[in-house]
């Protein structure tokens, strides 16, 4: 069964940092395109940053842009966010998603369970 197993979330002053990890398991890592997500509460899900399985592209949304850094080790199957000049409006639940498309069209979409982010005073 795959697993996308996230960590690094918690409370933290504005303009403060975290690392936010996800761990895979039991699929070819190197294979799928890995992305944060966030949820805050009363919002839609959006895309936060995403990384190629090559690791040689990646894409921001505008109001993360500077601050937030998506990075992979493949080595140990992990895709990591960190996240600097933290600000309120950073606040929800950030998800890991593996996605892959096979040359003969088959998707693959897995998620992790979520880790809450908190940015407040």
């Amino acid at each position: 069964q795959v697993q996308l197993v996230e960590s690094g979330g918690g409370l933290v002053q504005p303009g403060g940092s975290l690392r936010l990890s996800c761990a895979a398991s039991r699929f070819t890592f190197s294979s799928y395109a890995m992305s944060w997500y966030r949820q805050a509460p009363g919002k839609e899900r959006e895309l936060v940053a995403a990384i190629t399985s090559a690791g040689d592209n990646t894409n921001y949304a505008d109001s993360v842009k500077g601050r937030f850094t998506i990075s992979t080790d493949n080595a140990k199957n992990t895709v990591y966010l960190q996240m600097n000049s933290l600000k309120p409006e950073d606040t929800a639940v950030y998800y890991c998603n593996a996605k892959r498309t096979t040359v003969w069209g088959k998707k693959y979409d897995y998620w992790g369970q979520g880790t809450q982010v908190t940015v407040s005073s």
